[in-house]
């Protein structure tokens, strides 16, 4: 059996990291970056990054050696993805801080706003309404990342975790600052601009945590995905570009709706979890008639939009025969 030798080059300076040599034809990349980290141990294999050109893209850890452009001598490129940190740990701290952070300030406790205030209550019963909602969406969120969110090794570069909690953790107490103000007034149309706002929120988040089974379905444990940053693993459809595999293969699969009637926006576009999660804070941001929430949920479409184009571009390239009625995120508009 024919065997290779693979050099490692540093992407930047093209310094000579590594020699491997009887390297099986059969290895893959992540049995490559295993023996790059016997002789370089600070950078696990999670860290790596190894392509074929110093500015290509990253190679997939299920790439062969053989089947891969290169001689019986392979010159690889490493570049060092940064310290990691796990999604399962980004997610929980990310969704655990707005929580806590909401609650201080729906509480009252003291410095906030102001010593006679402490630990009082409000009168009106929106602020409790919105206090509920809120936590409910983050509790879910929790529940989701340790139940329902399937995870292998993905990770992700630790000082994103740093700008991530900012958003979510800023805007929590933001948008908390003022629904729990002493000061605060309720929506303008009262009680039915409460409750009509309520039931769009709770048929949002219904949508949404269906969405997100419909799609562990497709996901069996076991298989792995290819991330956006070069990683493997179970993630959630707003961090990683996924397409849902078959059991027991790589075989790549459409989602469709479900008899769940909750999953039948699948008809009409190809991320109804992000519109789900929109339709949550728009819903959630006329119940309280707070332009931080309203900010809020403008900041997040915007990202939510990118995230299902994206998605969606995969799965036309994909699929030949994907659903052309489908939409990135709007039913016949975005």
């Amino acid at each position: 059996m024919k065997h290779y030798e693979v050099e490692i080059l540093d992407a930047k300076t093209r310094e000579k990291l590594c020699f491997l040599d009887k390297v099986e034809p059969h290895a893959t990349i992540a049995e490559i970056k295993n023996l790059f980290t016997k002789t370089h141990p600070q950078w696990y294999p999670a860290r790596q990054s190894l392509r074929l050109d110093p500015k290509g893209k990253s190679l997939k850890d299920e790439d062969v050696l053989q089947k891969l452009p290169v001689g019986t001598t392979a010159t690889l490129y490493f570049r060092d993805l940064g310290a990691q940190i796990s999604w399962v740990t980004v997610f929980l701290t990310e969704y655990a801080g707005p929580l806590f952070i909401y609650l201080l300030f729906y509480f009252r406790v003291p410095f906030i706003y102001g010593h006679k205030y402490d630990f009082t209550s409000s009168r009106h019963t929106v602020v409790h309404l919105a206090c509920i909602c809120h936590s409910f969406h983050y509790v879910k969120r929790l529940l989701e990342t340790l139940f329902v969110h399937r995870f292998s090794h993905g990770t992700m570069p630790l000082r994103n975790i740093f700008k991530n909690c900012t958003y979510y953790w800023g805007f929590a107490a933001w948008m908390a600052y003022y629904i729990n103000h002493p000061l605060y007034t309720p929506p303008t149309y009262g009680a039915q601009q409460v409750k009509l706002a309520l039931a769009i929120f709770v048929i949002c988040q219904l949508g949404n945590f269906s969405i997100h089974m419909a799609l562990r379905d497709l996901r069996p444990a076991g298989e792995c995905l290819q991330g956006a940053g070069g990683q493997l693993g179970w993630v959630r459809g707003s961090d990683f570009l996924f397409l849902p595999c078959l059991p027991g293969s790589k075989t790549r699969k459409i989602p469709y709706p479900t008899k769940n009637p909750f999953t039948w926006l699948f008809l009409l576009v190809s991320c109804p979890n992000y519109t789900y999660e929109v339709g949550s804070w728009i819903g959630f941001a006329i119940m309280t008639q707070c332009l931080p929430v309203a900010l809020f949920s403008l900041v997040g479409f915007t990202q939510m939009t990118i995230w299902a184009k994206g998605k969606h571009r995969s799965y036309l390239k994909e699929f030949r025969d994907y659903p052309p009625l489908r939409m990135p995120i709007i039913p016949f508009l975005l």
